[in-house]
């Protein structure tokens, strides 16, 4: 069993250091994965650490204990929070009992007391994974779940095959509450391998993996929104109805945290790809498929995370519905292969050609299937035919060279490469367009101090975790780090040019609290704002 992550929260360094040198951690079950100087710097670092175990003082300044834990509890519900502190008051223990606080120590912390506590949580920890690692609970779920007919009408809904008059009856009847909605979404969970624990737990019980999965999606969504959770072809899809109260975008940061979980407790690394929501659910069968789509993106991406079409999709969104399984290969053969797997498509498509004996016209139109196919591709996309062809010919010249059988694949693969090299072009540029948008727009709401990566994620229609993904991989810095260099260099200017007190340069930089603003300037520049205007004015 791995160690379980922990983050210590005191605004008293010698404090910290004292905790992390007196106790053996690692004899305990546990590592110290980092610590934080009060709740503000806490909650910057948490996303990163991903902690299991959050030790926190009460009084501190800029953001109290308290004031983290209740932060904390919106995103993170099962995280196990101890805290710690020196005033014996009834009503801040009344206060952590509400917010489902762990341990509540008082100081000074006694070493044999904190690992008798700790023991306690990794005992609760411990039972929590093995709850969800069970082979036989697994297997008890695995028999209990859904009938066969529910899952079979499920798949028939989203390939769009199931009669939609018959669908709302249907629904009901199996007890599906998904009905009734403000809009709906389809994500599609793919099991990409097995971890080391995975491999261990796993071994010779490959059924119960959808399984496990299932009621990790269960624990998560159930509390948010209501769902219906399915095997099929495509992995585990999910259909969320969302109501006024959530949203897209919360709805995707709890998939995230489904894939996170999945990797650290069960030691099963999954994508999730997420479609494009509807506002009829007669249209989930479209969401559905724009979900698997999304799942194409992984080989650019990356795996392991969650992929939400509105992200990777460039500019002119409309999708192509293709019924031929040789169509659907190709296309995303151009939209995400490489050269090599492209000219391999094509010289399986012309292969076929050879492996049939039928009418000429047939090969003709065969052939202007394919090729038309690229067409529509291209208008999809909004790419030049004449240059994609490199030819100003009339489209009835262009199909008349390329569509001849001896030399099919050697005039198409040039372009589909030439399509894919250009899609590829668009993709980078809607994310670096984006960028330089984000960029525009905390320079102009740098001052809100409610200014956050869900905001400016709505702002510009992405899910919080790809901006935050791309934004680091596009400017070398985390969007936190960013926004505070933005807001100190206004500080900069505005105590150089300026009069203002200390408190006004605070909130009109985008900080309530002036000892906030200090303690941050201090952290950068290391003086406070009033020595460091004192010395650039003697300058």
């Amino acid at each position: 069993m791995s160690l379980y992550r922990i983050m210590l929260v005191d605004d008293e360094e010698e404090v910290r250091g004292a905790m992390i040198r007196q106790m053996d951690w690692e004899k305990l079950g546990f590592t110290v994965v980092g610590d934080a100087e009060n709740g503000q710097d806490a909650l910057e670092k948490l996303e990163q650490l991903e902690p299991d175990v959050i030790m926190t003082d009460i009084r501190m300044p800029y953001m109290d204990g308290l004031s983290l834990v209740a932060r904390i509890r919106e995103k993170y519900p099962f995280m196990k929070i101890l805290i710690f502190s020196g005033y014996d008051d009834f009503e801040y223990a009344k206060q952590a009992i509400k917010f489902r606080v762990t341990e509540y120590i008082l100081k000074p912390v006694n070493g044999e007391e904190l690992a008798e506590i700790l023991k306690r949580v990794k005992d609760s920890l411990d039972e929590e994974i093995e709850q969800r690692r069970n082979i036989h609970i697994l297997q008890e779920r695995y028999e209990n779940s859904l009938p066969v007919l529910r899952e079979l009408f499920l798949n028939d809904l989203v390939s769009q095959t199931a009669e939609v008059t018959d669908a709302e009856f249907r629904l009901r009847e199996y007890g599906i509450d998904i009905l009734d909605a403000r809009k709906w979404l389809a994500a599609v969970i793919h099991v990409e391998r097995l971890e080391q624990t995975g491999e261990q737990e796993f071994s010779g019980h490959q059924e119960l993996i959808p399984i496990s999965v299932r009621a990790l999606v269960e624990d998560h969504l159930k509390p948010y929104c209501r769902f219906a959770a399915f095997n099929s072809a495509e992995g585990i899809t999910v259909i969320a109805a969302l109501d006024g109260y959530n949203s897209e975008t919360g709805l995707i940061d709890q998939l995230h945290d489904i894939c996170k979980e999945s990797r650290r407790i069960l030691g099963i690394a999954i994508t999730i790809g997420v479609g494009y929501s509807c506002d009829r659910f007669q249209e989930i069968g479209h969401s559905c498929q724009t979900a698997v789509d999304a799942l194409g993106y992984r080989a650019i991406v990356g795996s392991g995370r969650t992929i939400y079409i509105n992200d990777v999709e460039p500019v002119n969104r409309g999708k192509l519905q293709f019924e031929a399984k040789e169509e659907t290969e190709l296309t995303t053969a151009i939209k995400f292969g490489s050269r090599e797997q492209i000219g391999s498509m094509f010289e399986e498509l012309a292969a076929r050609m050879d492996d049939v004996k039928v009418h000429a016209n047939q090969y003709q139109v065969y052939m202007l299937t394919i090729v038309n196919c690229l067409i529509r591709l291209m208008q999809q996309y909004d790419l030049e035919m004449a240059e994609m062809f490199e030819s100003e010919e009339h489209y009835a010249d262009i199909m008349k060279r390329v569509c001849r059988r001896e030399s099919f694949a050697e005039e198409m693969i040039p372009v589909a490469c030439r399509m894919n090299e250009a899609l590829n072009q668009a993709r980078d540029n809607t994310t670096r367009k984006a960028i330089v948008e984000a960029k525009s727009y905390i320079q102009e709401n740098y001052a809100d101090p409610e200014l956050s990566v869900d905001m400016l994620s709505r702002h510009l229609h992405m899910s919080p975790a790809y901006f935050s993904t791309v934004f680091k991989k596009e400017t070398g810095q985390t969007y936190v780090n960013y926004l505070t260099e933005v807001r100190l260099q206004k500080a900069e200017e505005l105590l150089k040019e300026t009069d203002d007190k200390t408190y006004e340069i605070a909130q009109k930089i985008g900080y309530q609290e002036q000892n906030y603003f200090s303690y941050v300037f201090k952290k950068r520049y290391g003086m406070s704002p009033t020595k460091y205007r004192g010395i650039r004015g003697n300058g």
